[in-house]
Formats: C-alpha cells, structure tokens, sequence
C-alpha cells in the first residue's frame, strides 16, 4: 500500500511540471481586449496603397469616344501555349511595368513618368494629365499592381508569402490567411518589419490584446511587408529539451508505466 501511494505521488510530480508549462495565461490569449470602451472615428481616409520601387503594375489606357487613340499606350505581350512540347498559339497579355529604384516606369510615348510615392488614384490622375493634350476627351487610367504581396512567418499555423489581389490588407486578415496565432505566438509582440519607398528599413512592435491597434498606423499592411510572430517562454524552453531529456522522461514514463502494472496484478 506504501509503495502504491509512492508511485501515484511521484506520477503527479512528473507530470504536473509538463502540464504546467503547457499553459499559458487566458489574460494574454484573446485579442482586442477592452474593446468595448474603444470609440474609432469615422472620418478616417481609406487606404490606399503606395507605389513603391520594383512594383510591377498594368497600366490601361481606355477612351470610349474613340478607342483607336489608347490604342499606342497599351502594348499587348505574346505568351506562347504549348501543347506536348511544341507551341500552338499565342495569347497576348498586357504589357507589364517594373518600377525602378528611383520611382520611375517607361511608359510609351509619354517616356519616363515618376510614380514612386504616389497611391494608385495619384498616379492615373498624374498619366491622365500627360495624355490628356492626346485625346479629345478626358482618358480612363487604370493602375492595377500585379506583385502585391506580404510575408507571414514565426508561431502561425501556415507560415508563407501571401499575394493579395485586392491591394488592401490589414492585420488580422494576414493573420486569418495565415491560420492566425499557435499557442506559441506572443499576442503582445508581433514584429512588423517594413521597408519604405527609399529604401529605409524599420521594425515595430504591435499588441493584438490592446484594442489601439486598430487605430495604429501600421494596422494595413504594405505591399512586402513582414509579419514576425515571436514564440512564448514556452515554446523556447519545448525547443531547448535535448534528445537525452527527452529519452529520460521517455523512461520514466515507462517506469511509471511498469509499476502501475506490477501494483495491478499484485491486488
């Protein structure tokens, strides 16, 4: 019966440390905490992404009163289709341009244009204006970013690079698209690393349990951007058991296992 009563407390003390550091505190899991209170005014700009260097967009020209007039601003690229090795027709597909590292694209006619820096309206209204001397009418300018993408890694469920065809994200839908948070993630220290139009590199730090980060700047995402999610004390102290720890306790739980079996057949 004393040996009986010295394996159960011996199993509790083993088993109780493993369970223990598996949790983590119910204050530091849910997100937007005291939110209830948390007033967003309404009169907020809505986002508009940034043109930035190495971008690579389309750039449509359109003009309903006379079509043949756009027809020099948007070259068409042939893209062979092949079919058991051997090519059987062309699609063609829309000229696409890459912005350099001064901001800058080559567009036909109108030569090199600066667009670094500018949102998406800011600069249609800008290649609008250069064409407007072109046309009659006013033209139609449609932007559209064809590499519009962000980077998820760290404690999420499925770390990757997103591409978003919308070109408007916000935090917690990198997230979503993630498979949000492991138990791991530290909801308090998520790591955004950006770099801006001319090349200037910054980190910072967000807390997805205080409700503020929906007014934070860095609440939508850029294209490119960087979302860290760094992993609790608890998932570095899993990482640090070494294989020789790991066989101990392996053993133990054999052990244990034994004992229990023996104190079984002996009742």
């Amino acid at each position: 019966m004393k040996f009986k009563t010295l394996i159960k407390r011996y199993s509790i003390l083993i088993v109780f440390p493993l369970v223990f550091a598996g949790c983590q505190s119910y204050k530091k899991v849910p997100y937007l905490q005291g939110s209830d209170s948390l007033q967003i005014a309404q009169t907020a700009p809505l986002y508009d992404a940034r043109i930035m260097p190495k971008d690579l967009l389309t750039i449509v020209v359109s003009c309903p009163e006379a079509p043949e007039l756009a027809e020099p601003f948007n070259l068409a690229v042939s893209s062979p289709i092949s079919s058991n090795n051997r090519s059987i027709t062309q699609l063609p597909s829309l000229q696409q341009y890459l912005v350099d590292n001064d901001g800058n694209v080559d567009f036909p006619v109108l030569n090199t244009i600066h667009i670094g820096g500018l949102t998406k309206s800011e600069a249609e209204k800008l290649i609008r204006e250069k064409l407007q001397p072109q046309f009659k009418e006013k033209p139609i300018v449609t932007v559209r970013m064809i590499n519009y993408k962000i980077s998820v890694i760290g404690e999420v469920a499925r770390p990757g690079i997103f591409t978003i065809s919308n070109e408007k994200v916000n935090l917690f839908e990198a997230l979503a698209m993630a498979g949000d948070l492991t138990i791991y993630g530290m909801r308090e220290n998520i790591k955004l690393i950006r770099e801006d139009n001319a090349g200037k590199r910054q980190i910072v730090t967000l807390n997805l349990n205080k409700p503020d980060v929906l007014m934070s700047p860095y609440y939508y995402l850029q294209q490119n951007d960087i979302l860290y999610i760094t992993p609790n004390k608890t998932k570095a102290k899993t990482a640090d058991i070494s294989a020789s720890t790991t066989i101990w306790f392996t053993a133990i739980s054999s052990l244990l296992s034994i004992a229990n079996l023996i104190i079984v057949l002996t009742k």
